[in-house]
């Protein structure tokens, strides 16, 4: 596809790295710019039946299939790859796809090379710094950032040219507020209770333990929902019976329309112990719910100051007297996000990051994935 973007993934399975990939290309194929994403791990099939909201973007999908550990196949795969379709831009996302897909797009001659670090608490470990530098080297990318933390630390941590900060961005036309009695209708959430909210990987990272913690402190009309899932799944229900407020629990699995989720709040929680700069705030505070997030990596960029409240991470008395606090709290938080992360003005300012090389565009996304 001559003049696309194509931006670069490891896996498509749910998380905030992934979604920003996706709504990235939505925007760019919006604004006029073909764009596709490609996944090095998994096949089109078992992504969508792990993940029905990709088959939204089907005809923007490619996946590289690529074996577990060490593949010596996938790199000339992906420079035939990219020599064939001709994009103009390859975007990658972390060090798995800077590392294949970069250095393939370098060697194909692909016209500009992006790349985005998502967090940087991960370069803390020196093995993964040799890897990041040793990936920078052979792709030569305009390095971006999506959070002033994650900048600093980039530049701290790898030295050279510090990134370009291009905040993440969310759908403002999607996301927006709605009437909280039907949404929580909607989703057979309880009315008449104080509803906070975590929409978030079950995982350790995400501190959802650290929550439930919190929740047991709150008073009895608070409940909690979580919409997500992952390998934490069990232990959290097995801790949040052992707690006592599994009547206050409301598990909503995978959602693939977070827009239907989060008007049912009143607040929602970011209780991670690491982040890069999470789009899940963002897309609440664009819907006007406001945020209780923990101060961890680039998340307080994304926290609108007038009615968000910061926490420290690991402390449940913390998050719960926060909580308290924001409950009684007013304001709206969708004017900041209108201001701050838009996800027009983000896919934009990527595409500006590479516009001098961009190359005529072709007819169709479909076109480059039966090519």
């Amino acid at each position: 596809m001559s003049g696309a973007v194509i931006h670069v993934v490891q896996h498509l399975s749910p998380g905030g790295l992934e979604v920003m990939a996706l709504e990235l290309a939505r925007a760019q194929q919006a604004q006029g710019r073909p764009a596709l994403v490609l996944s090095l791990e998994g096949n089109l099939e078992t992504a969508i039946a792990h993940w029905p909201r990709l088959a939204g973007q089907r005809e923007q999908l490619l996946f590289a299939a690529k074996r577990p550990g060490l593949d010596p196949m996938l790199m000339p795969r992906l420079i035939s790859l990219f020599r064939r379709l001709r994009p103009a831009v390859v975007h990658t996302h972390h060090v798995g796809p800077m590392l294949y897909a970069g250095t393939a797009a370098r060697l194909a001659a692909v016209p500009a090379r992006l790349h985005t670090e998502h967090d940087a608490w991960h370069l803390t470990d020196p093995k993964r710094r040799r890897l990041v530098r040793l990936a920078r080297r052979l792709m030569a990318p305009v390095m971006i950032a999506d959070a002033p933390h994650v900048a600093q630390s980039v530049a701290e941590a790898l030295g050279g040219t510090p990134p370009v900060i291009v905040m993440n961005g969310v759908d403002t036309e999607r996301l927006r507020p709605r009437d909280q009695a039907a949404a929580r209708h909607a989703l057979g959430l309880p009315d008449g209770q104080r509803l906070l909210g975590i929409a978030a990987r079950l995982e350790h990272v995400k501190g959802v333990d650290v929550a439930l913690e919190a929740l047991r402190l709150l008073p009895r009309d608070v409940h909690l929902a979580i919409a997500g899932g992952g390998s934490e799944a069990t232990a959290l229900r097995a801790q949040a019976s052992a707690l006592g407020i599994a009547d206050r629990l409301h598990w909503l699995g995978v959602m693939d329309d977070m827009s239907r989720f989060y008007p049912a709040l009143n607040l929602l929680l970011v209780p991670s112990r690491h982040e890069g700069l999470p789009l899940a705030p963002l897309e609440a505070q664009a819907c006007g719910i406001r945020v209780v997030a923990t101060n961890v990596g680039g998340t307080a960029a994304g926290i609108c100051p007038r009615t968000g409240q910061l926490v420290t991470a690991e402390d449940p008395a913390a998050l719960a007297g926060a909580v308290l606090l924001a409950l009684e709290g007013t304001g709206d938080p969708r004017p900041f996000v209108l201001r701050e992360a838009s996800l027009d003005a983000a896919a934009r300012a990527c595409l500006t990051l590479a516009a001098p090389k961009f190359r005529a565009p072709i007819a169709s996304c479909e076109a480059a994935r039966e090519s």
